[in-house]
């Protein structure tokens, strides 16, 4: 769209209409900038940063698709319009008017040499100042922390994500069922089930879409859902939310093994969009994409006997004895690090180093901390792993020993059926010690981020189940009618988008992975 200098828009009928400088300028976006070298545009946006002197101003703009550069130097605009741009504060709304330059050094590699700043409106004591915050301040003020650079890359990793997810299904021909959220019974363990009132009557917030997805299944043969579940788990590791999003798909006529090469190649294919879709983001937040790039299938495979024997056997300890000197090490730099930092910021004059040095010293100690309770339990689970029993289900610190002894994802399966779910399939061929399921733990110590089965497709077998697991039937008469009317073979698993987007964006706790988390003692904002 052209626009007048008077702001109204003037309808261009040609691609290559000519325009005078001073009568039409572009209307335009940051991520469009490298459209119109050259050309006269204005952009609408926000205030991130800014520092002046007395002849020239430098204005970062973000305009929600990027960040920009704009020049304005005093001896080519008028005299109002560089007070007003000196003026302007952090997040105050603006209109900026230029010529778009080929800038290499810039951020987004153009700048704009502004002849016009117009402010919107204002912003005062904008909170959230390039002076360093600690995590609490952030998440209190998580409505305004989304502006910052770092969640703003994420969110968008997180959009390619779920781009990625819908593409994928749609692609092979599944059909999408939108599952309730307020279910009468429980999908998974009813300890973790968030009770509501029902007009009188208790349900039970969703913690899987899956049951409800199977009976869809029987009419569409492949189906899946993608949607809020929320889990009532009183845990505050750095891998749990009580509120995240799920994708699960169902397939009919499946195989366990077909049912994980679907998750891989679901995977993968997901890796994949955000390599080449989120180089920039990925970039911001210093993300080491050399183990993404060299995620090749097939996945490694395990049987959970085979993970059992890695957690009781010496490949688990040898690599905890190098875990615990590994982090020795690094807390031995970090501690280092910042002494230097703090001496650093004694002796700096300028502002902007001072700011710059006590946000690094405050990042460095946050990461000090995590480091030091990660060197605290390591001695614990060097025990527990050493002890583990045949049939207990994987822990998250196990799963972490297991996936670090791999470079790629890994398929767990065949876990006992005492650690599992009634609705999973029981293995025919060991006399029922185990399930027809998987978990897919992602490399670098991250751990599950998928979990599916073969579902129990035989009616007597799963009325059993039921019952063993100390249920009522008659709670799941609708979902045993699947079993009564031309049962067949069929699985899904589920694919938590939060623990997905950690690993991808290699990021230490999953709050930062969703706008606005919830996690146990937190709901505000």
């Amino acid at each position: 769209m052209y626009e007048t200098c008077s702001g109204q828009p003037h309808l261009a009928f040609s691609g290559n209409a000519s325009y005078n400088d001073c009568a039409m300028k572009i209307l335009t976006t940051i991520d469009h900038l490298s459209q119109h070298a050259g050309q006269q545009v204005a952009l609408t946006g926000w205030l991130y940063n800014s520092r002046s002197s007395g002849k020239i101003a430098f204005l970062i703009v973000r305009d929600g698709t990027g960040q920009c550069q704009c020049i304005v130097e005093k001896s080519s605009v008028a005299e109002e319009v560089f007070e007003r741009a000196k003026s302007l504060t952090q997040e105050a709304s603006v209109r900026v008017e230029g010529l778009v330059r080929e800038e290499p050094r810039a951020p987004g590699g153009y700048e704009i040499h502004a002849v016009n700043v117009q402010p919107i409106a204002p912003s005062v004591d904008y909170p959230i100042t390039p002076k360093p915050h600690g995590i609490d301040f952030l998440m209190r003020n998580r409505h305004l922390h989304l502006r910052s650079k770092r969640p703003w890359a994420l969110m968008r990793i997180r959009h390619t994500i779920i781009d990625a997810v819908r593409r994928f299904f749609d692609s092979r021909g599944f059909i999408l069922i939108d599952t309730p959220i307020l279910t009468p019974s429980a999908g998974e363990g009813a300890s973790t089930l968030f009770e509501v009132d029902y007009f009188g009557e208790p349900v039970y917030l969703a913690q899987t879409g899956q049951l409800y997805l199977e009976s869809a299944a029987m009419a569409h043969r492949k189906v899946y859902c993608f949607g809020p579940t929320f889990r009532a788990e009183k845990s505050k590791t750095r891998r749990h939310l009580t509120e995240f999003w799920m994708v699960e798909p169902e397939v009919a006529f499946i195989t366990l093994d077909e049912l994980m090469g679907l998750a891989e190649d679901f995977v993968s294919s997901i890796v994949e969009a955000v390599l080449s879709d989120r180089q920039e983001e990925l970039k911001t937040l210093e993300r080491d994409i050399a183990p993404l790039e060299s995620l090749k299938r097939p996945f490694a495979r395990l049987s959970y006997s085979q993970a059992v024997d890695i957690l009781r056997g010496p490949i688990a300890q040898d690599f905890l004895k190098g875990e615990m000197e590994r982090l020795q090490t690094r807390i031995n730099e970090m501690q280092g690090n910042i002494t230097k930092m703090e001496a650093d910021l004694a002796g700096a004059r300028k502002p902007a180093q001072q700011d710059m040095l006590a946000r690094q010293i405050q990042e460095v100690r946050d990461e000090l901390g995590d480091v030091q309770e990660q060197l605290q339990h390591i001695p614990e689970h060097m025990e527990i792993v050493r002890n583990f029993r045949w049939g207990d289900d994987l822990g998250g610190a196990d799963e972490t020993v297991i996936s670090r002894t791999h470079d790629r994802p890994v398929f767990v399966h065949h876990y006992p059926r005492e650690a599992k779910a009634f609705y999973m399939k029981v293995e025919s061929e060991d006399q029922g010690k185990t399930v027809r399921n998987f978990d897919l733990l992602a490399p670098e110590g991250y751990g599950e981020i998928i979990g599916g089965s073969m579902r129990e497709d035989d009616l007597e077998t799963l009325v059993s189940r039921i019952k063993e697991m100390g249920m009522d039937p008659e709670h799941y008469a609708w979902y045993l009618d699947l079993r009564k009317y031309g049962s067949v073979p069929h699985g899904g698993f589920g694919l938590g988008i939060e623990r997905t987007v950690a690993w991808i964006c290699g990021l230490k706790h999953i709050r930062e992975t969703i706008p606005f988390p919830r996690l146990l003692g937190k709901v505000y904002p």
